[in-house]
């Protein structure tokens, strides 16, 4: 994650997302295959790290070898056809969006950690107790745990969907999306960007990117100095010597 400034200087969190080029490699139709889907590639990659039916596929629609096979279902296919190169310029600044995405694995984490619970005393009689979760249901009645107990087991790793995220700002040139927020996934992660379906008003104001003028200093009043009186300095006459007398 980074951080932008909007209008009024507060800093905003932000997610650089590498957001394509994606190219349409197959369209599902329903006639055909039963539902409406585009077919995208994404992330270039090596031929030797990919099969040749894979290799195939690819180049029958013109596409470089990729790392990435997607589907994603639509009502209406006419907007795309097969070769067509979809950016980042499809979201706007101000957009609300939803991400999805394979959260971190975390391995298999006890309750405290995986649920938020508070744990037992740490002394005061407990003994080795400090961290489990405590009763899980009575042993008569119902004579059962119940189903969507909390318990410990595997955290993450599994697919999570942050919804009403907003779009920042979008970059086509260099295919970016700075994404208001945290996205599910570790660094790297593919995610999936939707429109989103709750929605709702943008909160980022980005700055104007209005010019800088720089004003002109005023003019100065011209004024005429007035001439010096170029006086000659009358020296003085110097003192003649007065004629000593001498005494005959």
């Amino acid at each position: 994650m980074t951080q932008v400034w909007d209008a009024e200087n507060r800093v905003v969190p932000v997610t650089v997302i590498q957001a394509g080029p994606c190219r349409v490699v197959q369209l599902k139709t329903p006639e055909r295959d039963g539902y409406a889907a585009v077919q995208l590639s994404f992330g270039p990659t090596k031929e030797a790290r990919l099969s040749k039916p894979q290799l195939g596929h690819l180049k029958k629609a013109n596409a470089e070898p990729a790392r990435t096979l997607a589907e994603l279902r639509v009502d209406d296919l006419s907007p795309y056809q097969v070769g067509q190169v979809i950016a980042a310029d499809v979201f706007a600044a101000g957009e609300r969006v939803d991400v999805m995405g394979i959260s971190k694995g975390k391995g298999f984490a006890g309750v405290m950690k995986r649920h938020n619970f508070k744990g037992q005393g740490a002394s005061h009689g407990n003994h080795k107790a400090h961290r489990v979760p405590g009763a899980i249901g009575a042993c008569a009645t119902p004579s059962r745990v119940f189903k969507g107990m909390r318990m410990p087991g595997q955290m993450g790793s599994a697919r999570v969907t942050t919804l009403n995220l907003e779009v920042v700002e979008g970059d086509a040139e260099r295919g970016l999306l700075l994404i208001k927020g945290s996205v599910p996934g570790p660094a790297g992660s593919v995610v999936f960007v939707r429109n989103a379906v709750k929605g709702g008003p943008a909160t980022f104001t980005p700055r104007s990117e209005e010019p800088v003028v720089e004003e002109a200093p005023a003019p100065e009043a011209e004024t005429e100095e007035a001439p010096e009186a170029a006086a000659a300095e009358e020296t003085a006459p110097e003192p003649e010597p007065e004629a000593e007398e001498v005494a005959s």
